[in-house]
């Protein structure tokens, strides 16, 4: 079998493992290099990075809207193109070519949290679930029929980062078990997406992580999971701005303005909230490395907290 694979953050890579295990990968897709860290020089994307490793030809196209792309895709006679995170759209020219189709390992239960950010919107809306799906692809944006999918359960304190490299792990698994069965002669059947029950996961943005202390404390404790590593959720602490990387709610009945810190110890930092306290363990001060709520104290001594 001749499979070209295309993605590009550090999500694809085990998967680029899992479909180039018996030397069938001819090829692989990935982003051009983009500028990356203070001094901005050119970076391989993590996937270029693995492929180079492993001796495989890497293609960087800009598009592949264009004849030329599509020519060269062509010319690799490939059966099968695997797809994920890669993060340029596939025309249908492009989806015509593989002689098995092509597949895409995504990091939800579709149709839930189709689109650009699925692992972080799960954990911010509170879904105690989530998992992979191994799809065929279409045109739409993740509604293709679903091959395969794993679940796993959303861990109480589990932070995006962790999650993801989860599930970026359960995405080679099902990768794998789909190319078993297709080596086998059992190609997977497709199954379609219910029409009910579709939510899209919309790209994060740096301004949303920035906390609004008039929301519940339960809704910020997740989004502060959620948006760690990146964006990391950021708030006005006592006039300061910090970024939080680890915090929970605590359901305490106040009567303060959201914002006023109600307790400082060393078990964290107690802001409160439209409903309920934010407990801020773990925080990051500009310029800084995070730290606990306990070193920050030591070197910051909060106002007075009234009575």
């Amino acid at each position: 079998m001749r499979i070209v694979f295309a993605g590009t953050p550090e999500f694809a890579v085990p998967s680029l493992r899992a479909a180039a295990q018996r030397n069938e990968v001819v090829a692989v897709y990935t982003q051009p290099d983009r500028p990356a860290g203070r001094g901005r020089g050119l970076a391989a994307s993590p996937v270029k990075v693995e492929a180079l490793a492993r001796g495989l030809a890497v293609l960087q196209p800009e598009t592949l809207k264009t004849q030329l792309s599509r020519d060269a895709l062509r010319a690799l006679q490939p059966d099968l193109l695997v797809v994920v995170a890669y993060g340029l759209i596939l025309p249908q020219s492009i989806l015509d070519i593989p002689t098995q189709g092509c597949w895409n390992v995504h990091a939800s239960l579709l149709p839930r949290w189709r689109g650009a950010a699925p692992i972080q919107r799960a954990i911010e809306a509170g879904d105690s679930e989530t998992g992979v799906c191994l799809m065929k692809m279409e045109k739409g944006l993740d509604t293709g029929p679903v091959l395969l999918s794993l679940r796993t359960s959303i861990g109480a304190a589990e932070t995006g980062g962790q999650l993801h490299d989860r599930l970026a792990t359960l995405g080679a698994q099902v990768l794998a078990d789909g190319l078993g069965l297709l080596r086998a002669g059992m190609r997977p059947v497709p199954q379609p997406q219910p029409d009910a029950g579709v939510t899209y996961a919309h790209k994060l943005d740096k301004a949303e992580a920035r906390l609004d202390w008039s929301q519940p404390a339960e809704v910020l404790a997740r989004k502060v999971r959620a948006f760690n590593p990146w964006p990391m959720a950021e708030a006005q602490l006592a006039g300061e701005r910090v970024r939080i990387h680890g915090a929970i709610a605590v359901p305490v009945a106040h009567a303060r303005a959201p914002g006023e810190v109600l307790l400082a110890s060393r078990e964290g930092i107690d802001v409160a909230c439209g409903e309920g306290a934010l407990r801020i363990r773990v925080l990051q001060r500009e310029g800084g490395k995070a730290i606990t709520a306990a070193d920050y104290l030591n070197a910051r001594r909060l106002p007075s907290l009234p009575a």
